[in-house]
């Protein structure tokens, strides 16, 4: 599922870059089977919770599991907004502000790759680190909306595709703010914690706080060090 999601992220945003209607179709003829399976996949997770009533870690990679596929949709989702937009853009002569996209499209797919691989390989450090990234990300969407917000005040018949650049950019930033709940979710699945809506600071708070707590205090009897 995150691999189609991923490829239908990828191609739509290179039929904008390359002018290929034709890949942006792809993307947008693939959500379906993304969204089948994040059907199959809460099919599969309530007969689990139905039938099998799991606790512990089992119950947390199943509600994880859940969430995650949620997110990917939600990815896939962007991806196709992105598609139909590029679509619409294709349809004028082309643009120089276009090429603005990529480097925004660069950090939101490796965090999205990042996400996926915290998440399968239960690695909460890397999870954690999206936070930082995703601030960055959010710089850089920031630099493209300026960017392409002073190109709409210059060139007045460009407002139109100049519009469609800048939705296409929120649907990048989006991206990286669900790779980041994706992160959440690795770490929830690990660890069995809840960093949601924490934020980073507070989120390695936390998470240094419950990792001292943990540590069982010396005593006499311990060997020297």
């Amino acid at each position: 599922m995150a691999s189609i999601a991923e490829q239908n992220l990828e191609y739509s945003v290179r039929g904008l870059l390359t002018r290929n209607t034709d890949l942006c179709n792809e993307a947008i003829a693939e959500e379906d089977e993304v969204n089948q399976l994040e059907r199959l996949i809460d099919a599969d997770s309530f007969e689990i919770l139905i039938r099998f009533n799991p606790v512990a870690g089992d119950l947390r990679e199943v509600i994880a599991g859940m969430k995650v596929a949620n997110n990917i949709e939600r990815i896939s989702d962007e991806a196709q907004n992105i598609a139909r937009r590029a679509r619409k853009v294709l349809k004028h002569p082309e643009i120089p502000e276009a090429l603005l996209i990529e480097p925004v499209y660069e950090k939101a797919v490796s965090l999205f790759r990042d996400a996926m691989k915290a998440y399968a390989e239960g690695n909460t450090e890397l999870a954690m680190s999206l936070y930082e990234r995703d601030r960055d990300l959010d710089e850089a969407h920031s630099d493209v909306i300026r960017e392409l917000s002073k190109g709409m005040d210059k060139e007045s018949g460009r407002v139109k595709q100049m519009l469609h650049l800048i939705f296409m950019v929120r649907s990048l930033e989006r991206v990286g703010d669900h790779a980041v709940n994706i992160g959440e979710d690795a770490v929830f699945l690990a660890d069995a914690e809840d960093i949601r809506h924490l934020g980073h600071k507070r989120a390695a708070k936390r998470r240094r706080k419950k990792g001292s707590d943990a540590t069982p205090p010396k005593t006499d009897s311990d060997p020297a060090v």
